[in-house]
């Protein structure tokens, strides 16, 4: 017991490196909700895009990032402003702060939350060495994260597609079982679909407290602020098939030898 407990306080401590981007900048969203002058010279979106370039600069400056790892993230950053551009135009949620780095009226400090998503399936792809299963045919990754993309524009006015994408990720992923190291050591290893949906609720909470430090806003949080609707899960739970089709761009998934040796050893 006293192994497995170390062990699982190992794999937290790696989990918590692994998202540094996303938890530095969850942190200065709440510290600057709170302590940033109303009335100073530089607008706090700004503050935060400013301070998010710095953290980048500084990851790869130390490292903790690798180059190829950091054009995989600028993708993510261009992905997620295109949406957010489209998104807050049709009133999905607003950005109640006014800068001056924006277009139309989506601050760019907003495609760096897409940014630390890509930034922590980059790093903890690498820092565990994840091996697969039962992973689905390139091509037909690609198209179905192509098409989970499309459908966050088009079920606005179109037919949504969403329970199809769901199933469609049942069949690809179903059977696929992610492997990864320890740090002791051990290979261990979960369903795919299982681990994204725990890497979807935390992604969730969040988005709950960027919500709470008012970076953007839902209709149903403008007169204060309340919880993200669950019902959000099931989209970020096909953000995270895209976010895994974009890294695997640049680290190819690769099969889990040791168990095909010993299943056929058996």
């Amino acid at each position: 017991m006293r192994r497995g407990l170390a062990e699982l306080g190992w794999f937290g401590l790696m989990q918590a490196r692994a998202c540094l981007f996303g938890a530095l900048l969850i942190i200065l969203i709440l510290l600057t909700r709170y302590f940033w002058p109303e009335n100073a010279m530089l607008a706090r979106y700004d503050f935060l895009f400013l301070a998010a370039l710095l953290i980048q600069v500084l990851m790869l400056r130390f490292r903790l990032e690798t180059w190829d790892e950091a054009k995989v993230i600028l993708v993510f950053h261009i992905v997620g402003t295109v949406m957010e551009l489209y998104k807050t135009a049709s009133g999905s949620w607003t950005y109640p702060e006014d800068n001056l780095i924006r277009i139309a009226g989506v601050p760019l400090f907003s495609g760096f939350m897409y940014a630390s998503v890509g930034s922590y399936f980059a790093r903890v792809w690498r820092l565990f060495d994840f091996r697969f299963t039962g992973y689905p045919p390139f091509w037909a990754t690609v198209i179905l994260s192509a098409l989970i993309y499309v459908n966050f524009f088009t079920h606005e006015f179109f037919y949504d597609l969403r329970h199809l994408l769901f199933l469609a990720v049942i069949i690809l992923f179903g059977r696929t079982w992610v492997y990864f190291t320890v740090p002791t050591g051990h290979r261990r290893r979960l369903p795919l679909m299982f681990a994204l949906v725990c890497i979807a609720t935390v992604i969730w909470g969040a988005e709950n407290f960027s919500t709470f430090g008012r970076i953007w806003i839902y209709p149903h949080q403008t007169d204060g602020w309340d919880f993200v609707p669950a019902s959000k899960l099931g989209s970020w739970f096909l953000l995270m098939i895209i976010s895994g089709v974009l890294v695997s761009l640049v680290q190819r998934p690769k099969a889990e030898v040791r168990l095909e040796v010993r299943e056929r050893d058996v």
